[in-house]
């Protein structure tokens, strides 16, 4: 298979995998990551970030450029029962997809990732399937999410950050994908990456806790196939979200949830230390 229509297929693989982790992620933070049913999506979630990680990496070291746009995800949103059934649904219908596509790949190391995304895609539908037999009369008919307490105002204010902080993730792991050739610099990238992701965790989180779908909604990309213009992005970038994530610390909102405060100040910290190790990269 040539090379630009490979890149292609992986791309469009890639947005279904994207499409899988935000489903399983708003609906775990929704569910709330320490109750059994939160926690074992949560669990898919991270699975699903292996897969595209995988797809990702191969898409990078082939010179190509990672689409990140997420697929569609259909699913019935009318209870969890019908929700389950279309998670056990997506996951079915990935099976015969990636093993028919594992037949027309010559190259070995592709052919296992996506035969292994195969019979990973099946265990995903088996335990969902597990989830959606297991639930409670209850459960089946009803939806998570609780009633919102928050002041609008301040729900914009957490979900303007859950979008920036969901962009900057994926901006990292393009960067990560892309720059992979360079050694250490792009596995340096791709760390500050999984705290970017649980930065996000806590914003959403808070939104989820309010019965809020969090925004994970993508901004704009860079394409630049220059690190030091990636380097300078993201430095600029975390710069940015550092005073996103002071202003919050300083509203009067904010200050009544401790546990949110708790999470700011690791926060301002993790973004402070990333910022000084970018501008090291630099000099």
């Amino acid at each position: 298979m040539e090379n630009e229509k490979l890149i292609n297929m992986l791309n469009r693989d890639l947005a279904d995998e994207h499409a899988a982790i935000i489903r399983y992620l708003i609906h775990s933070y929704l569910e709330g990551e320490d109750s059994p049913l939160g926690a074992g999506l949560l669990s898919r979630a991270r699975e699903e970030m292996w897969h595209m990680h995988w797809l990702g990496m191969i898409i990078g070291k082939m010179d190509g450029e990672p689409d990140l746009i997420p697929a569609p995800y259909p699913y019935d949103p009318t209870n969890r029962k019908t929700i389950f059934k279309s998670y056990v649904a997506y996951e079915k219908k990935l099976i015969p997809h990636y093993m028919k596509e594992a037949d027309l790949i010559d190259d070995p190391h592709i052919k296992r990732v996506l035969q292994r995304e195969a019979w990973e895609s099946e265990m995903h539908a088996k335990k969902f399937q597990r989830t959606h037999d297991k639930l409670s009369p209850e459960q089946a008919q009803s939806l998570p999410g609780e009633e919102n307490e928050l002041p609008e105002i301040f729900v914009e204010k957490l979900q303007q950050v859950v979008a920036v902080k969901y962009t900057q993730m994926l901006q990292a792991i393009r960067d990560a994908w892309v720059f992979q050739g360079n050694g250490l610099s792009g596995w340096q990238i791709i760390d500050f990456s999984f705290t970017k992701m649980k930065q996000l965790a806590h914003m959403a989180e808070e939104v989820a806790e309010n019965g809020l779908e969090p925004r994970l909604i993508k901004g704009n990309i860079s394409t630049t196939t220059s690190i030091g213009v990636a380097l300078k992005n993201s430095l600029e970038s975390v710069q940015a979200t550092h005073g996103l994530h002071a202003d919050m610390k300083n509203d009067p909102e904010a200050q009544k949830h401790s546990g949110l405060m708790t999470n700011l100040d690791l926060t301002l910290k993790q973004e402070a230390y990333e910022a000084e190790e970018i501008e090291d990269r630099l000099k």
